[in-house]
């Protein structure tokens, strides 16, 4: 049974489908915001759980910072506040007062407060009242909490003018302190996407224009969606002494001197549930990797005799505490019994939706058999994902097919995005008239019309406005470069630094 949209048909409405249908979030009335329901918010609480204890286990800690934050704060970095400035929402007023029946503002702020759209600022006032020696360096922390940035196309999970994030802000002694922070970052965040959401991703540094505003480099996990566009999955920045030198977080180094730090900030966001959806779903619905999935088998009863009930219910307690005894990936796994009072046909179908990993039916032929009906998201060994197993033999293997799960879905995008970065396009024509085509799905197995072009870059600015009016960016520089001469796909000028284009989200 497949959702109201296939991807074939329309590939944004089919997104917004799948969304739908599996449960995850619905616009809210508050205008371009999310509300994030159980199925969507509870995969965010798996990215958020298994980063956090990376970050822990790197030496960072959490904290928290005021989501308001002083006009005055993000004039001090000129090149940051104008990075933002269009999408800040503005606090002016406090108190509410009724005139004429109408309530409207009473007081006006004596300065106006942003609503944190990312919290360099605010943070960098703290760092400069906690570092005053080199003794206090580096200075390691992280925060979770929400952003409000004032999209005016909002798209769930992928632009609302409130999202959920994690942001990591750190201080160095020196240049290459904080530049090796950086990269370590953006590592972390690639075995997340490739490790936890089975989401292969380039790694690479951004242009001079699409740096982070107010930083010295920007670095990216880059990810290749179903239909051949890109999604920036997550950012690492290098600040120098930027920041530093704008809220003064100066300390005195070893020979007495006093000098300014060097600052990082780093993050990932619910944007990546998005990406989620765009690189493992299919016209069936979600399909959730079983890392991150909130509940990775669910088992659904089938009673048609109510005298059943109890023998039926009694064998599945049993394969619940059984189950819960395996240790996919080193944890246990988290097992959903659906008891709602519907069909187990309308069950079995909304949990196809969510795209929980594994559906478990059972009934009083099951139970007498000493049997399970197995049905695995996607096809791994079973004939349409579907087999009657030995109940025995289902729960000592039960970590082995979630693992094998995870490890099919990181291969098929994997194998996707590498079949899909054109190599061959070498001239300024042939680009230009690749990038004529439309975005398209990308069947398994095939190149769609559009996808990446890793391909040279004379590094001119003005190549800028060529990129805007085909409305493709390049996506990042990688880092392991061909050392190599040839043509700018931009202007026919000779070149020789790699990039990756794409149109991207």
């Amino acid at each position: 049974m497949t959702i109201k949209k296939l991807r074939k048909d329309n590939y944004p409405e089919w997104y917004q489908c799948v969304i739908a249908e599996a449960d995850m979030a619905e616009n809210s009335s508050s205008p371009g915001c999310m509300v994030i329901k159980p199925w969507g918010y509870g995969i965010w609480e798996r990215i958020r759980d298994v980063f956090d204890e990376k970050i822990k286990s790197t030496d960072h800690e959490n904290c928290y910072f005021p989501m308001f934050i002083p006009l005055s704060f993000f004039q001090k970095e000129a090149e940051h506040v104008d990075g933002f400035a269009k999408e800040m929402a503005i606090v002016t007023h406090s108190r509410l007062a009724m005139e004429n029946g109408k309530l409207s503002p009473a007081s006006e702020l004596d300065e106006p407060l942003i609503v944190r759209p990312t919290s360099e600022a605010i943070i960098a006032d703290s760092f400069s009242k906690w570092v005053k020696s080199y003794r206090d360096l580096p200075v390691l922390i992280n925060q979770w909490a929400n952003v409000v940035r004032w999209e005016m196309r909002p798209r769930l999970f992928l632009r609302t003018r409130e999202f959920l994030w994690q942001e990591g802000h750190t201080a160095h002694a020196t240049a290459e302190e904080a530049e090796t922070e950086t990269k370590n970052m953006l590592l972390a965040y690639k075995e997340l996407c490739e490790q936890t959401l089975a989401m292969p991703v380039l790694c690479g540094r951004k242009p001079e224009h699409e740096k982070f505003p107010g930083a010295v480099d920007t670095y990216c996990v880059e990810a290749m969606m179903q239909d051949g566009k890109a999604l920036q999955a997550g950012t690492s920045h290098f600040l120098g002494q930027n920041f530093a030198k704008s809220a003064n977080i100066s300390f005195v180094n070893k020979n007495n001197q006093q000098e300014y730090a060097y600052t990082t900030s780093w993050g990932v966001s619910t944007r990546l549930i998005g990406g989620v959806i765009m690189t493992h779903a299919d016209d069936e619905g979600m399909v959730t990797p079983p890392k991150i999935a909130p509940y990775q088998i669910v088992i659904v009863p089938v009673i048609k005799n109510p005298d059943d009930t109890e023998t039926v219910m009694n064998y599945i307690k049993q394969l619940q505490t059984d189950l819960q005894k395996q240790t996919p990936f080193g944890e246990k796994i988290r097992v959903k019994l659906d008891k709602r009072d519907k069909s187990s046909v309308d069950k079995f179908w909304e949990w196809t939706r969510k795209g929980a990993p594994i559906i478990l039916e059972v009934g009083k032929r099951d139970v007498d058999g000493g049997n399970l009906m197995v049905r695995q998201r996607i096809y791994i060994n079973m004939p349409e994902g579907k087999q009657v197993i030995n109940r025995d033999d289902f729960v000592a293997k039960a970590a082995e097919y979630l693992e094998n799960i995870q490890k099919e879905m990181f291969a098929k995008a994997e194998r996707r995005l590498h079949d899909n970065i054109r190599t061959d396009i070498t001239t300024k024509e042939a680009f230009a008239e690749y990038f004529a085509n439309a975005n398209e799905w990308i069947e398994d197995g095939k190149q769609g019309k559009v996808a990446f072009v890793r391909g040279k870059w004379c590094g001119d600015p003005a190549t800028e406005e060529i990129l805007k009016q085909m409305k493709i960016t390049i996506r990042c520089i990688p880092f392991r470069q061909s050392q190599t001469t040839g043509e700018c796909l931009l202007t026919g000028k000779p070149a020789t630094m790699d990039v990756i284009y794409a149109r991207c989200y």
